[in-house]
Order: C-alpha cells, then sequence, then structure tokens
C-alpha cells in the first residue's frame, strides 16, 4: 500500500477477521519503536513489547489473510532488518513495511493476544470427580435451547458425563440431538447402532451378559470420543449402568503404587475386534498420559485385550498392576451405578470416563438403547460458537 493508502487507512477502525468479541479491548496510550519490536502501552496500564515478524504475520488485511475464510495467507519466511514506520491513531496501531505494506491493528485484539494475557477459553478443563459425584442433569427442552446446550457441553467437556431428562422416546432422537453438536462418528457398529439383546450377538453389548467397566473400540487407532446412550425401553430386571471416571482412578492409582501405573502408561498392548467382516487392531498403553502426568485417554477393555504379547520376564508385573488398577475401577470408592430410564440419554467420554452395566433378565422386559458417537473437536467447537452470543 502507499503512503497515501496508509492515511486512509489510519481514519478506519481495523477490522481483525476475528469472529470472537476484541472490540471492547482497551485503547493504546503509547506505541514505540524498540530493538525487539514494537513496544505497547495501553490506557489500562498494560504493557507489551512484540516482535517486528510476529506482527508482520499476524497483518489481517485482505492481502495477509482471506477476506471470506480468514484463512492466513501471508508467510514469514524472511526476517525484518529494517523498522517501520508506525503510527497510532485513535487508540489503534499502524505500522507501514519498508516495501510500502500497510498493517493496522486493533487496539482491543493486540491487548487479547499480547504474551503476558492469560488465554481465557469457554472451553472447561477437565475435573476429576469427587465423592458423591452425579452427572449434571439437563431436561431435553432445555438441551435445545442455546444454554441448556451449553450447560451440556460444558459439563460433558468438564466432568466427561452428563444426562439428559425427560426426552420424548423416538426412533432416531439419539441422532438429531448428536447433529446438533457435529457429524456422527461411524464405526463398524454403524454411525448409529442398537443396543438391546439379540441372537447371534457380534458383540457382548447385544447379550443380556454383564459388562465390567470398559471403554469402546480400544482397538481402534483413535477410539471414539464421546458416546451417547439413548434409552427408548427399560422394563427388563437388572441392566443398571455403571460408570467410573479415568482420571480420579489415575490419581488414586499415582498414590497407591506409583510403579504400577508406570507400568501401565509405559507398556503397549495389543487390541483386537474380529468377526467374519473385520479384524481391527492396535496396540497402546492401557492407560496414557501427558508430560505433566494427566490422563489422556484409558484402553481398558479385557475382552478386546489380544494375547499379551510381552517378554516372559515383563508379564507378572504387567499382570499386577493391571489387576491392581481393575480392582480400582470397580471399588465402590470410585464407581457410579443408577439405572437408565425410559427417556433418558446418558452420555460420557469414552476414552476417559468407563462405562458398564449389570446383568439384565430380556425375559422380563424389553430394554432398548440407540446409541452413536460423537468428536470431543466438535463438542468444543460448538461451546465456543455459542459463548460468541453469550
Amino acid at each position: 500500500m502507499t503512503s497515501a493508502v496508509f492515511a486512509a487507512e489510519k481514519r478506519q477502525v481495523p477490522q481483525m477477521g476475528e469472529l470472537t468479541s476484541y472490540e471492547s479491548g482497551p485503547l493504546i496510550s503509547e506505541a514505540t519503536l524498540a530493538a525487539d519490536g514494537v513496544s505497547l502501552t495501553w490506557q489500562t496500564g498494560d504493557r507489551t513489547t512484540l516482535p517486528l515478524l510476529w506482527l508482520r504475520d499476524h497483518c489481517a488485511c485482505s492481502e495477509c489473510r482471506h477476506p471470506q475464510t480468514r484463512e492466513r495467507l501471508y508467510l514469514p519466511l524472511a526476517d525484518i532488518d529494517e523498522l517501520p514506520g508506525i503510527t497510532l491513531a485513535e487508540g489503534h496501531l499502524y505500522l507501514q513495511w519498508t516495501d510500502g505494506h500497510v498493517s493496522a491493528f486493533h487496539s482491543g485484539w493486540l491487548h487479547q493476544r499480547r504474551p503476558e494475557a492469560r488465554l481465557t477459553s469457554a472451553v472447561p478443563a477437565p475435573m476429576p470427580w469427587v465423592d458423591n459425584f452425579f452427572p449434571e442433569r439437563i431436561r431435553h427442552a432445555d438441551f435445545l435451547t442455546p444454554e441448556g446446550e451449553k450447560a451440556w457441553l460444558t459439563a460433558m467437556l468438564r466432568d466427561g458425563l452428563a444426562l439428559v431428562d425427560e426426552a420424548p422416546l423416538i426412533e432416531e432422537e439419539v441422532s438429531r440431538l448428536a447433529e446438533r453438536i457435529g457429524p456422527l462418528r461411524s464405526t463398524n457398529f454403524g454411525a448409529r447402532f442398537d443396543v438391546r439383546s439379540k441372537p447371534n450377538p457380534n458383540n457382548a453389548a447385544y447379550t443380556a451378559v454383564g459388562l465390567p467397566l470398559h471403554i469402546d473400540l480400544p482397538n481402534w487407532r483413535q477410539p471414539p470420543d464421546i458416546q451417547l446412550l439413548y434409552c427408548l425401553q427399560n422394563e427388563a430386571s437388572g441392566g443398571e449402568s455403571l460408570f467410573a471416571d479415568g482420571i480420579r482412578v489415575i490419581n488414586a492409582l499415582r498414590q497407591q503404587d506409583p510403579e504400577a501405573l508406570a507400568i501401565l502408561s509405559e507398556t503397549p498392548i495389543d487390541f483386537r475386534f474380529q468377526d467374519e467382516t473385520h479384524d481391527i487392531a492396535f496396540k497402546a498403553p492401557v492407560v496414557t498420559l501427558d508430560g505433566h502426568g494427566h490422563l489422556v485417554e484409558m484402553r481398558l477393555n479385557n475382552w478386546i485385550r489380544d494375547a499379551l504379547h510381552l517378554p516372559a520376564a515383563q508379564m507378572d508385573a504387567w499382570y499386577r498392576a493391571y489387576r491392581l488398577l481393575w480392582q480400582l475401577f470397580h471399588s465402590q470408592a470410585h464407581q457410579l451405578e443408577f439405572a437408565l430410564q425410559s427417556g433418558q440419554m446418558i452420555a460420557f467420554d469414552n476414552r476417559r470416563v468407563l462405562h458398564g452395566r449389570r446383568e439384565f433378565d430380556p425375559n422380563s422386559g424389553a430394554r432398548h438403547l440407540q446409541g452413536t458417537y460423537l468428536d470431543r473437536d466438535m463438542l468444543a467447537s460448538r461451546l465456543r460458537v455459542l459463548a460468541r452470543h453469550a
């Protein structure tokens, strides 16, 4: 851009191509060139210094950002050795680079993105369950409103478990609710599946036997994140739902036997599902932790464990660690149990919260649940979008 365009640009409030609100941020009161970039002071007294290359990289003009998609077009391949011209107009920052290009920055956006700022997010951090935890309950009618949906999304991302009440007994309603959040995650069981006792089952869930706590599909490279189970009928005796929080249990295991946790988190084992049309296998630890020791995912599913292919000298220690983890998950201190009622939908983080059920009698009454999966990224995305309009 030319100097004439630069002068005209100063009279316009810069637009940063950002959908999250930044316009209410404070104005800049002082801007000066420094050896390490541009030093800024806001009317609030906050200060920062931003490198020239960072500022050039974040130019939001139509040459550097696509005006419709807001995706970056500029590629920061060269260092900036010459100082730009600097102007402060109506509290906003304007830089004219030596090639004539002009970058305009809204003061509120710079204040929001400065390195010293604590990044705020609409997405809550996962929190371990406390004693006597019970999932947050959201009425179906409230779930269909922005505030109710936000409450459900927040509970799911924070607790890994949430309950929808007073829902209609309508086939495929689980798919309709899930599609408000994002596309259904398909697996070898389909995009939407029915959970009920049936002849010739290819999965224990399609029988009446009790299911110990587990995650679904640990044999996949990327197991499904979020599972939704919608209860259409539950007149059978037994079949109570079981849940346990992986974060809480892993914290307990770390305190009780850190060596056992190390074995389970550092030893990949084989998982495998096979039927007449599929043979899906993957190797991973039962517990995956991040660099800070926080839980990333569980892969505890006893009936999809394949043969334990470890050196013989390691097997006894692995089995002892596995046994202790199993006992902690199935202890009364960590296990939540309740009967799912018709017209309720339970949703849980499949890679954090283990689920199971008590045995039920299929001759005592009908039992029919419909389920589907969602990606956790879609829950976080939906919550951020709803937060824009708060």
